[in-house]
Parts: C-alpha cells; structure tokens; sequence
C-alpha cells in the first residue's frame, strides 16, 4: 500500500465517523431519557403503595421489568435500594 492510498483511507474513515457520531450521540440521548421513565414509573408505583407495603401481582411484575431495563441501562444504585424494600413487601393477587 502506499502513502496515497493509506491517506485515501483514513480520509474515508474520517467521513464515516463524521457520519455516525451524530447517530451514536442521539441513541446516547433516547437511552438517558428512557432511564428517566423507567426511573419515573418505577418511584410512581413505589410511592403509591410506600405507606401499605402492598402491592399486586401484576404491578409487581412489572416493577420487575422495569428494574431489569433500568438496570441493563446503567441505572444507578437509588433504585437498587427500592427495589431490595419492595421485595419485602406483601404481593396480593
């Protein structure tokens, strides 16, 4: 390979970084504000049911889910500490 040819590629790749940054930083952008909602709704249902300590099957289940999601995002540790107490809690059908 020589010299013309490397530079062609590294200007190449320069145009394709130059083209998917903006694509990288919006999806950067969408997981943040899902982690957002998923924190929301997650606090929602925690708070509601906070002053009984129960809650129902299926809101249960799906503060489940929700943790799972927020977590494979990177949540941070706060709502590790709600989740631990709401698996405490008494769960009605």
């Amino acid at each position: 390979m020589n010299l013309t040819t490397i530079i062609a590629l590294f200007t190449e790749l320069g145009v394709l970084v130059a083209a998917i940054m903006p694509i990288i930083v919006s999806i950067k952008r969408i997981g943040t504000g899902t982690k957002c909602q998923l924190r929301s709704e997650m606090l929602r249902i925690y708070y509601r049911h906070k002053e009984t300590g129960v809650l129902r099957q299926y809101e249960y289940e799906n503060f489940v889910l929700l943790y799972e999601a927020y977590r494979a995002l990177r949540g941070n540790s706060f709502i590790e500490k709600i989740y631990s107490e709401i698996k405490t809690w008494k769960i009605e059908s």
